[in-house]
């Protein structure tokens, strides 16, 4: 754990990216059940922004946010690539192994965020089902 409390506190970004992420899925119905979940037996095979809960359905979310959209800066959706789902694939499966959830349905969504340089607006894009 105190990687991640280093990693919080050297990352005001991320972490506001997640909170603002968190207040979206609640607005639209999710149940929050994780955040920052790591894989806690085997190799370690990353982290998993939010799990959530929609329906029936386990949602793994992966949260990218960015402070503008000025041309120099790289947009959220940029960032994931095909390697890296594959790793949020891997961290899902690992998910639903470590918590015995069998054949529990389940997808990936990205959250992308953008906030406006006053800090006051932020774009939110929602992507269901994101795959290879």
């Amino acid at each position: 754990m105190p990687f991640l409390r280093r990693f919080r506190l050297t990352n005001p970004l991320g972490v506001r990216g997640e909170d603002e992420a968190v207040i979206f899925l609640k607005k639209r119905g999710f149940a929050i059940i994780e955040r920052n979940w790591k894989n806690r037996t085997g190799r370690a095979i990353g982290e998993i922004d939010i799990v959530a809960k929609e329906g029936n359905e386990l949602v793994f979310v992966e949260v990218k946010a960015r402070k503008s959209r000025r041309e120099e800066t790289v947009l959220p959706e940029e960032s994931i690539t095909r390697g890296k789902l594959r790793r949020l694939s891997r961290i899902a499966e690992g998910y639903i192994r470590e918590k015995r959830l069998g054949n529990a349905p389940y997808r990936i969504d990205a959250l992308l965020l953008v906030f406006s340089d006053s800090g006051k607006e932020t774009e939110v894009r929602h992507f269901r089902s994101i795959f290879l």
